[in-house]
C-alpha cells in the first residue's frame, strides 16, 4: 500500500477504507460453494450452512467445546471480573465477569497456513 495524499486525515481514511476491503468468506458464499461444488440446491445449501453454525453456537452456549478435526477447537472461557477505566474520563469502572469464545487452530491448519496450501477436499 502506498500513501500518496499529503493530508494526514486522507491517509487515515485510505487505511480505514482498505481495512474494510479485506476479503471475508460469508455464510452466503459458503452456501454458494456447496451449491457449485457438491450439487445441493441453493435452499439446501443455505439450510445446511445455517444448521452447521446454529449447532456450533448452541453447543458453545451450553458450555461445551467444539472440536473440528483438522481445523481447530472453539472453547468457552470465563473471564474473571477486573478493574477497568473509562478512556475519556479516567474513571475506574468495574468490568463484570463474562464468558468469551476462543478459537485455537489445529496443527494441521497452522501448517497449511504457513505453507500456503489448501486442503484437498
Amino acid at each position: 500500500m502506498t500513501l500518496t495524499n499529503t493530508s494526514k486525515g486522507a491517509d487515515i481514511m485510505e487505511l480505514a477504507v482498505e481495512s474494510l476491503e479485506t476479503p471475508a468468506l460469508t455464510k452466503a458464499q459458503l452456501a454458494e460453494l456447496l451449491f457449485d461444488q457438491i450439487g445441493l440446491n441453493k435452499r439446501e445449501s443455505k439450510d445446511m450452512i445455517d444448521a452447521f453454525f446454529d449447532l456450533i453456537a448452541q453447543r458453545l452456549v451450553d458450555g461445551q467445546d467444539v472440536k473440528i478435526s483438522g481445523f481447530g477447537n472453539f472453547q468457552i472461557r470465563t473471564k474473571a471480573p477486573r478493574p477497568g477505566r473509562n478512556p475519556r474520563t479516567g474513571e475506574a469502572i468495574p468490568i463484570q465477569a463474562r464468558r468469551v469464545v476462543t478459537f485455537h487452530a489445529s496443527t494441521k491448519l497452522k501448517e497449511q497456513i504457513q505453507n500456503g496450501e489448501s486442503s484437498a477436499a
